[in-house]
């Protein structure tokens, strides 16, 4: 799938109005609804709002990706807004938004949605393209240029695969990326990471936990060949597999931001020795951007730890509720069998969804939650 596919005429605004962060949110919120991709307005708002208070998606180099991944998106899509004045959209960087890309991924977003998702992402780390975006006189001018820019999944694999240097021994350095999202700053945490990499003549390899799942996983030889692995992650990652490498854990944004750094000290064996205890911690928490709002990083890995256990919780919650909703429209006004009002299908649906579905969600969340602390051992007694 192409990103045009996902991004059309009707959801580009070539002039942002606001100067402020929730205004222009607001207004990027507008254009989807506007365009028929919303069914409720008011819930991706917050949403994106929710996304936007874990850490903000102002990602620096004048852009920002605000995304949300739920159930009050109709149909995937991408709204762009531009601002030549720019934003304050409280940047890592510090400086002002220019390039404003609102992606709105249904709930049950199929891989094909979410791998062109992310490679907008990728496409943005460019130079070359975040100019030529800011410099489009038209509508028709952005999508002219995101197609020439952009490759379907089979062409961006192909050359990958011809690009991929030969397997190496010592030397090569691996990484893994993921955010709780999963859809940009993951891949654009990794796109960073390879670009300076190979700027800096390393040769690097970058596992991705997108929500399409994970990509390019490492081997238990390459990690047993690396002398040091970066972890720039902001959700749960398998870390038991690291126990006795020297990882360096930093935050998703870690990547996109100071690339050369975690590539330099990983090359240096500049970090400690992964002991394999509390595998679920996926930022240190000495790094300044892993403290988050809260201000300490015991707060910010509680935060990862319950957010692993709630987004594996939601499709409980999510398919339950649904199933409950359908009982009552096949007619479900009774469990009792011999109430005339009784549906055989009806309570079937009610007793899938509401006496099993929703009755799991506290030991999902519990399980799921001692996983991100403890990893693999501590599922079974969470």
């Amino acid at each position: 799938m192409k990103i045009t596919e996902l991004l059309t005429k009707h959801t580009i605004k070539l002039n942002i109005e606001s100067k402020e962060k929730e205004n222009v949110i607001d207004e990027m919120v507008t254009v989807l609804d506007k365009a028929g991709k919303l069914n409720d307005r008011q819930a991706y708002k917050e949403a994106i709002l929710n996304r936007e208070s874990q850490s903000s998606t102002g990602i620096g180099e004048g852009i920002a990706i605000p995304h949300a991944k739920t159930a009050s998106v109709i149909n995937p899509a991408i709204a762009f807004g531009r601002s030549k004045d720019g934003v304050d959209y409280e940047s890592l960087d510090g400086q002002p938004a220019h390039l404003v890309f609102m992606i709105a991924a249904t709930e049950g977003a199929n891989n094909t949605h979410l791998e062109a998702l992310s490679r907008l992402s990728t496409l943005l780390m460019r130079e070359e393209i975040r100019k030529q975006l800011l410099e489009a006189e038209s509508e028709d001018a952005i999508i002219d240029i995101i197609n020439q820019h952009d490759k379907d999944d089979d062409e961006e694999e192909e050359e990958e695969e011809e690009a991929a240097p030969a397997p190496a021994g010592k030397g090569k350095i691996l990484a893994v990326t993921a955010c709780p999202t999963g859809i940009a700053h993951t891949f654009m945490a990794a796109d960073a990471l390879k670009e300076k990499a190979k700027e800096l003549g390393v040769e690097i390899k970058v596992e991705t936990n997108g929500s399409s799942g994970i990509k390019h996983k490492l081997t238990a030889q390459e990690i047993e060949d690396a002398p040091a692995i970066i972890v720039a992650a902001d959700k749960q990652v398998e870390m038991e597999r690291f126990k006795g490498k020297r990882v360096l854990q930093v935050p998703v944004t870690a990547g996109i931001r100071r690339p050369q750094e975690l590539i330099e000290k990983a090359m240096n064996q500049d970090a400690p020795i992964y002991q394999g205890s509390g595998g679920g911690s996926a930022a240190s928490n000495d790094d300044e951007e892993a403290k988050g709002k809260s201000g300490s990083g015991i707060g910010n890995a509680f935060y990862k730890h319950l957010m692993s256990g709630v987004s594996n919780m939601l499709p409980f919650v999510v398919g339950g509720g649904i199933l409950v909703a359908i009982s009552f429209f096949w007619g479900i006004h009774s469990a009792d069998p011999n109430d005339p009002s009784y549906n055989t299908f009806a309570a079937a649906l009610n007793f899938i969804g509401g006496d099993n579905a929703l009755k799991l969600i506290v030991a999902v969340l519990a399980g799921f939650i001692a996983m991100s602390i403890a990893d693999r051992p501590g599922f079974a007694p969470g």
